[in-house]
C-alpha cells in the first residue's frame, strides 16, 4: 500500500474532545478533450456505517472506495487498521459521538450538492490534459474527518475534507484558533476547493518538491514554477486566490514587490543556504517579520517573486512549453534570462 501523504492538522472525535480581482478566459481553447470529474461523496456514503449492519456496510464502502476506504480510517480517522475488525468499536464511538453529528449536519447543509465543484475541476484538468496528455487524472473524493485534513493526496486519488472549506465564518473554526489560526481558516470557503485541490495535485503528483534545492533562489524559482503552472490550469481564478492573499496582500505585494527584491538582494539572501534563515520569506504567516510596517506585510513574498521570475522568464522565451519549463532545473539561468528588475 503506497503511504497516504497528509499534514496532520487535528482530529476532534474521540472521547474527551469536543468541537465547542478576476482575471477571464485566459487560456486556449479546451472544450473538446474528453475529462470530466464527478467528485465522489464518500461524505454521504458514510452514512451507512450508521444506517446498516455495520459490517456489511463497512465491506460495501471498502470495496466501492478502494485505498481510500483504507487510509481514511487507519490514517485519517485513526480508528485502526482495516486489516481486520477490530477497527469497528473504535469507529462505531466516532460515529455516535455527538460532535460528529453536528458536524455531519453542517458539511450536508454546506454541500448537497457539488456539481459547480465538478464543473470547475473538470475544466482544469482539461488544461492539465492539454499541457500534460499523458498526465493521468486521479477519482476525487470528498470526506470530513474532524479537522484532520484537507487535502490528502493518496495512491491515484485525492481527497477533499469537506469540513475544512465550510465557509470562513463557520460556527466550528474559532474553537480551532490554537492549531489553525484565522489568517489560514478566512480561506476555508467552497470557493477555495477548486485551487486548493489543483495546487496539492500539481506539488505532490506532478512536481513534488526536489531534494535537491538549496538556496533561496532554488526554492523561489520552483515556487514560482509551481504558480505558473497553477495559473495555466485555472486561468479564471484570480491570483490572490492562488496566492492564498488577501486583496490587501495582493496589493502590497505588487506595490512593494521592486522593494522585496531588493531587500533579497541587498542581505544576500538570494544563494542563502541555511532555511532557518529564509523560511519565513515561503511560508505561511500572517505577514513578513522585518518587512513593512505594523504588520502589513505580505507572507511568501519569496514565493511571490518567484512567479513574477519565471513570468518574466516565459515571456523572454515565448517558444518554450510547459513540459520544457518544469524540466529546467537551472534556476540561475531561469532568473539571468528573465531579465527580472521590478521597479
Amino acid at each position: 500500500m503506497i503511504a497516504i501523504r497528509i499534514p496532520q492538522i487535528y482530529l476532534f472525535f474521540f472521547i474527551g474532545l469536543t468541537i465547542s480581482a478576476c482575471k477571464q478566459g485566459k487560456g486556449p481553447d479546451v472544450n473538446n478533450i474528453p475529462v470530466e470529474v464527478k467528485i465522489e461523496r464518500f461524505d454521504q456514503d458514510i452514512d451507512l456505517l450508521t444506517k446498516d449492519s455495520l459490517a456489511k456496510s463497512a465491506i460495501l464502502l471498502r470495496n466501492k472506495y478502494g485505498i481510500f476506504y483504507d487510509d481514511f480510517m487507519s490514517g485519517i480517522l485513526q480508528v485502526g487498521s482495516t486489516g481486520d475488525t477490530s477497527y469497528y468499536k473504535n469507529l462505531q464511538t466516532v460515529l455516535h459521538n455527538p460532535d460528529y453529528n453536528a458536524l455531519r449536519e453542517e458539511v450536508k447543509k454546506v454541500f448537497p450538492d457539488m456539481s459547480k465543484q465538478n464543473e470547475e475541476l473538470s475544466q482544469a484538468f482539461k488544461y492539465v490534459k492539454y499541457y500534460f496528455p499523458q498526465q493521468k487524472i486521479p477519482r476525487v473524493i470528498s470526506f470530513f474527518s474532524g479537522f484532520a485534513v484537507q487535502v490528502p493526496v493518496g495512491n491515484e486519488y485525492i481527497g477533499i475534507g469537506l469540513d475544512m472549506f465550510l465557509g470562513a465564518n463557520s460556527k466550528f473554526y474559532p474553537a480551532l484558533r490554537q492549531s489553525i489560526p484565522q489568517y489560514i481558516s478566512r480561506r476555508f470557503t467552497p470557493d477555495h476547493i477548486t485551487p486548493r485541490v489543483m495546487e496539492t495535485f500539481v506539488r505532490e503528483d506532478m512536481f513534488p518538491e526536489p531534494d535537491s534545492l538549496n538556496t533561496l533562489l532554488d526554492r523561489m524559482i520552483y515556487n514560482g514554477k509551481i504558480m505558473y503552472l497553477l495559473n495555466k490550469f485555472l486561468p479564471d481564478v484570480a491570483d490572490s486566490v492562488l496566492m492564498g492573499y488577501s486583496r490587501e496582500q495582493q496589493q502590497w505585494a505588487q506595490q512593494y514587490e521592486a522593494q522585496v527584491w531588493g531587500y533579497f538582494l541587498e542581505e544576500n539572501l538570494l544563494y542563502e543556504t541555511d532555511y532557518m534563515k529564509v523560511q519565513k520569506y515561503l511560508s505561511e504567516a500572517p505577514f513578513t517579520p522585518g518587512l513593512g510596517n505594523a504588520q502589513q506585510s505580505s507572507p511568501k513574498l519569496a514565493i511571490y517573486c518567484g512567479w513574477q521570475i519565471v513570468e518574466h522568464f516565459m515571456a523572454e522565451h515565448r517558444e518554450l512549453s510547459l513540459q520544457a519549463l518544469m524540466k529546467n532545473t537551472n534556476y540561475q539561468e531561469i532568473l539571468t534570462e528573465s531579465h527580472y528588475k521590478p521597479k
